[in-house]
């Protein structure tokens, strides 16, 4: 009996969605070791890293390859993969505590990868608006506020899985 070959773990098996794909993010790679001129990441064994130190010491090499990483020009360019929007009474009543959490959670998750971050993040009217260059970033925000906070919570991914918005609300 032969069984058709194919790459394990791409199939719609389980009900998994496929990997959306970001147009910021090259298909062939970068020059390994390659450093970001906006947020002094390296990029390194196909990923980018935080490392200060390794930074230093690549820098001062000019045959090393220099570029905006893909963060720093989603950045940039204000293109957004997640939109959380925050509302209620509740809200400004405790902002500065809330906006603390929320950049509490911006620096551990650049810890692991530093591609996730936060665009902007801005009051328009009632609402706390904030922009992240991550999908996943967006839900992670809303149920970190949720968790400590509680409220309502609503997440929302496109079909596609490509932009995730996220709606928190707590009243009082």
């Amino acid at each position: 009996m032969q069984r058709e070959s194919g790459k394990f773990g791409i199939s719609d098996k389980r009900g998994r969605c496929k990997t959306s794909s970001d147009p910021y993010i090259q298909a062939q790679g970068l020059p390994e070791p390659t450093l970001c001129t906006g947020c002094k990441a390296v990029y390194r064994h196909k990923r980018w890293y935080l490392d200060a130190e390794a930074y230093e010491k690549l820098s001062a090499d000019a045959k090393v390859a220099r570029q905006l990483c893909p963060a720093c020009r989603k950045i940039e360019d204000g293109y957004a993969e997640g939109y959380v929007t925050l509302r209620g009474a509740y809200l400004w009543d405790h902002e500065e505590e809330i906006r603390n959490i929320v950049q509490n959670e911006e620096a551990k998750a650049m810890a692991k990868n530093p591609l996730e971050r936060i665009i902007r993040m801005e009051r328009d009217g009632d609402d706390l608006l904030i922009e992240t260059t991550e999908e996943k970033l967006a839900e992670h925000l809303g149920r970190a506020l949720n968790k400590s906070h509680q409220g309502e919570l609503k997440v929302v991914w496109t079909d596609d899985h490509a932009i995730c918005r996220v709606t928190w609300q707590r009243e009082g």
